[in-house]
Formats: C-alpha cells, sequence, structure tokens
C-alpha cells in the first residue's frame, strides 16, 4: 500500500504540507521494496511522470504520476526485485533482482544479465560511460549499456568488471558525485571508488589493525559484534561522507580521507536511515523508534588530543597507524576537526522508524513499523509564519497602526 504524498510534477501537498491524507494506492500484497519516479524527457511533448514500484511479491507496479492509476504491473520475475534505478539520458529503468533488467518507458523488456546470484542485487548506482554498479553480495559488478546504433537495433548490456575488494556482504551503495562512488559492508568496510577507472580512492578498515595468524572473522567475533559494526546508510555533501554503523554516526573527510566526527552511540539500537539537511545538519532514525538531529560544528583539535587516522580508530580499539610520518601526525593534531552534537530528539514513534522524506519547505515525514506516518513541523519557522499571518489580517481589517 502507498500513501500518496506528492504528485506528478507538483509541488508537495496534502500530507507534506498539511498531514492530510490524499490517496492510498493498493496494488502490492507484500511490503514495498524500492519505488522511484521516472520523469518524461524534456524534449517529449508529453510531461506524464511514472511513478515505479517493487515488492516481495516479485512484482513491478508503473503508476501515472497525474493520475496516480495504475499503467502496468509487470510479474515476470522470478525473485524479489530488490532495487530500481533510472537513466533518464537513455531513457530507461533497470531493475535489479537475482539478474539485471533494462526497460524502456512503454515498458517492453530491451535486454537483461543471466542469473546472477540466490543472495541477488541490493542497491544499484549509476556511473559515468553508460554504466551502473550493482553490489551482489561481497562483490561490485560493472555493467555496461550498449544502446541500438546503425550497425544493431538490440539493447545489450554487458559486464565489465568484478571489484572483489569488500570481505563480507555489501549493504550500502551511493554515488558522492560525477566523479566517485561509496560502499559499506556488513562488518565496517568503507571504500571510496573512482567512478571513471573504478580504482579505490581510500579504504577503510584500520581499525581491526588484525595479527596474520588471527582469522579475520575470528577477530570480529571477540571485538565487537558485527551488527554494531555494519554500514546501514549513507548520505553525503560535497565535501563529506555521513555513514550510519551501528549505533553510531560518523563523519569521513573526503579530502583528508579520515573520520573527523563522530557520535558512538548516536542512538539505543541500529542506526537504519540518515539524510542531511541544510545548516550542516544530519537527520537519523532507529530501530528503537527514535529520530535524531544533529549538527556538525567545528572545533579546534588539540596537540594533546590526536585524531585517529582510520574509520573505525574512533570508536577507541585498536591501534593507530604506526606508518604514519611524524609531520602528517603534527598535521592533524592541528587540523580543524567537527563534533557531531545533538539539537533535536523526534518523540512520537512506538516501533522502529523505517525510514523518512525530508520536504523543505513542508517538514518531515517519517514512516515505522507501528503504522504510523508522522508529519513534523519547524517550530520556530511555523510560529513565524503564524505571526507573519496574524500581522498581515491586522493590516486587511485596518486594525494594525504604525506609530509615527
Amino acid at each position: 500500500m502507498l500513501r500518496w504524498l506528492i504528485g506528478g510534477g507538483r509541488e508537495p501537498q496534502g500530507l507534506a504540507e498539511t498531514g492530510e491524507k490524499l490517496l492510498e494506492l493498493n496494488g502490492h500484497t507484500q511490503k514495498i521494496t524500492a519505488i522511484i519516479t521516472f520523469p518524461s524527457l524534456e524534449s517529449c511533448e508529453e510531461k506524464n511522470q511514472l511513478i515505479l514500484t517493487a515488492s516481495a511479491d516479485r512484482t513491478v507496479i508503473v503508476w501515472d504520476g497525474d493520475t496516480t492509476r495504475q499503467v502496468q504491473r509487470i510479474s515476470c520475475f522470478q525473485s524479489t526485485v530488490k532495487c530500481l534505478t533510472v537513466l533518464q539520458r537513455l531513457d530507461v529503468w533497470l531493475s535489479g533482482g537475482n539478474d539485471l533488467c533494462v526497460w524502456n518507458r512503454k515498458l517492453d523488456l530491451l535486454c537483461k544479465t543471466s542469473h546472477l546470484s540466490d543472495t541477488g542485487i541490493s542497491a544499484l548506482v549509476e556511473i559515468p560511460k553508460n554504466c551502473v554498479v550493482a553490489a551482489v553480495g561481497k562483490e561490485l559488478i560493472i555493467f555496461r549499456l550498449v544502446a541500438p546504433t546503425e550497425g544493431s537495433l538490440e539493447w545489450d548490456i554487458l559486464e565489465v568488471k568484478r571489484l572483489l575488494d569488500h570481505q563480507d556482504n555489501i549493504l550500502s551503495l551511493i554515488n558522492v558525485n560525477d566523479l566517485s562512488f561509496v560502499t559499506g559492508s556488513h562488518i565496517g568496510e568503507l571504500i571510496i571508488w573512482d567512478a571513471l577507472d573504478w580504482t579505490m580512492q581510500a579504504y577503510e578498515r584500520n581499525f581491526w589493525d588484525p595479527s596474520p595468524q588471527l582469522d579475520t572473522q575470528q577477530e570480529i567475533k571477540l571485538c565487537q559484534k558485527s551488527n554494531d559494526i555494519s554500514i546501514h546508510h549513507f548520505t553525503c555533501d560535497e565535501e563529506n561522507v555521513f555513514a550510519a554503523v551501528g549505533r553510531g554516526l560518523y563523519v569521513y573527510s573526503l579530502q583528508m580521507k579520515r573520520v573527523i566526527a563522530c557520535q558512538k552511540t548516536a542512538h539505543d539500537s541500529n542506526v537504519l536511515h540518515i539524510a542531511r539537511l541544510p545548516n550542516r545538519q544530519l537527520i537519523s532514525c532507529s530501530e528503537d523508534g527514535s529520530v535524531r538531529i544533529w549538527e556538525l560544528r567545528e572545533k579546534q583539535q588539540l596537540a594533546a588530543e590526536p585524531v585517529p587516522t582510520g574509520f573505525f580508530n574512533m570508536w577507541g580499539f585498536g591501534r593507530v597507524n604506526k606508518q604514519a610520518s611524524q609531520p602528517v601526525k603534527k598535521q592533524q593534531e592541528n587540523a580543524t576537526s567537527c563534533s557531531l552534537e545533538l539539537i533535536g530528539d523526534l518523540i512520537g514513534h512506538s516501533s522502529s522508524v523505517e525510514m523518512f522524506l525530508y520536504f523543505e519547505d513542508h517538514g518531515l515525514v517519517t514512516c515505522s513499523a507501528d503504522h504510523l506516518i508522522i508529519l513534523w513541523k519547524n517550530g520556530e519557522r511555523e510560529s513565524g509564519l503564524r505571526s507573519l499571518i496574524l500581522f498581515q489580517k491586522l493590516e486587511e481589517n485596518g486594525d494594525l497602526y504604525l506609530a509615527v
């Protein structure tokens, strides 16, 4: 079931603006696993926007964004479709499950890969050169989409490369910018990749610093529950990658290649979803039912307080990299670091908060396992708007006089 939040191509209304439920779209019989919008090309005369939803019932439903009617149900999948993505420039969309399928706007299947894995594709993002990156278990698979040419009228999707650098299943994958993307794994590996040549720009797992005789998995069990270090979600800006790691939040600087701020226990349970807000703020939600707002603040790092070089040295365990040169250490000690300060706690849900949508002009919408959808408003902004409306009405009624 979908509760309609945004009309196709229009300003957010209904729930995002007033809290009023506009419409429920019933079509899937099990939980929804992915949702995307498929806008029309600017060159097209018809400006209809499609909404695509995938479900554990092994179907994808296409909805008309203007009329909200169901356009078509696609039920030829052999497994759950876990992710959807749109390649706007080529006017096609992709579905990821046990295989990768390419579809056009008319919902024709253009091409597909063979069976990739029983676990299926867990995440999918677009990168340059008509390529996409698919997370399949521990692997990243680069696919290139071949569009029809004069010599061939057929679409094709080719496997170009497999990246095997992760030691455990990849849970999160997002684009940082046009030149890089980032992945996070179940055992807390963070890798930043070059989107053009698919090489590693940074690898962070110095926290473990495993001894040669110890098996990696064995050391993980000795040090920490793997669930506490799993990277569940990413968001980023031009300068930093924000990572939800277990119960904590970490800010990784893309320029300095290190963690610059963290909250080790931002929530009492795993953080499931994070997003950036304006003014260097971050919002997070958790299995414990809490929704919290944080602010990234700069602070001068003291020389007596060395900045950890590894992603998880911030946890207070492990050893700082002994190979780091003295000038680098001094530079880190004198560098400006940051802190994540809690500035808001939104209390209203009684169960795990799965995710949220943020509308800059209308507030925040959270959805939870308690079957509640809550609309939150910025109290200071709403108070200012009410005051402005009050003065406008007083002026219209002639009750407002300016003292000379």
